[in-house]
């Protein structure tokens, strides 16, 4: 009895292990297609995990709203997998098919009672990342050092227009290099690796 319990709990394990894997594999089924173009996934505000928000600070302060002059210009909303989470809290990696949205917000400061507030408003476009262990496209100027990247407009958010990682996103990216190009100081929600 005791044996089968066990079988059971180990044959579980393996299951829900092997289906984890899926999820994330699933990337390359549903938003990578086969010449490794990328395209913005549906619904993620609702179903997927939020990892956390960058305020961008308003370079002009008289531009600003709020009688005190502070206030953002936009507010930058960060969205994954909640298995991409799960795994990268066990193992300090990003899984492959892991895939990072970053939705670019207009801001709009006002006072409140509270003090000086931003928040988001329109949405200006979608930052999308998806994690490539494998090197699969490396013919596709879009994917390398280890992500596929892509930038789509709010206005037309059915195809990138991004055309070279190297010289459209790296460049941003360089001070987080050694974090796998991710700011990972903004989500806390990642935690500690195991």
């Amino acid at each position: 009895m005791f044996t089968r319990i066990i079988s059971a709990v180990v044959a579980l394990l393996i299951f829900a292990t092997a289906n984890a894997g899926v999820k994330l594999q699933s990337t390359y089924d549903s938003i990578v297609d086969k010449s490794g173009n990328i395209s913005l996934p549906e619904n993620f505000r609702r179903d997927w995990a939020f990892l956390g928000t960058w305020s961008i600070a308003r370079e002009d302060v008289e531009t600003s709203s709020a009688a005190s002059g502070h206030g953002a210009a936009g507010l930058h909303n960060v969205y994954t997998q909640q298995t991409t989470i799960d795994h990268f809290r066990e193992t300090g990696k990003f899984p492959d098919g892991a895939v990072i949205i970053k939705e670019l917000l207009k801001a709009e400061t006002s006072s409140m009672t509270t003090g000086t507030v931003s928040r988001g408003t329109v949405v200006e476009g979608w930052f999308v990342m998806v994690k490539d262990t494998q090197g699969r496209f490396p013919s596709n100027p879009l994917w390398g050092d280890g992500w596929g990247w892509s930038l789509f407009n709010a206005d037309q958010p059915a195809s990138t227009v991004t055309t070279n990682y190297k010289t459209e996103c790296i460049g941003c990216h360089i001070r987080a290099r050694k974090d796998d190009w991710i700011y990972l100081n903004g989500y806390p929600v990642l935690g500690t690796a195991k």
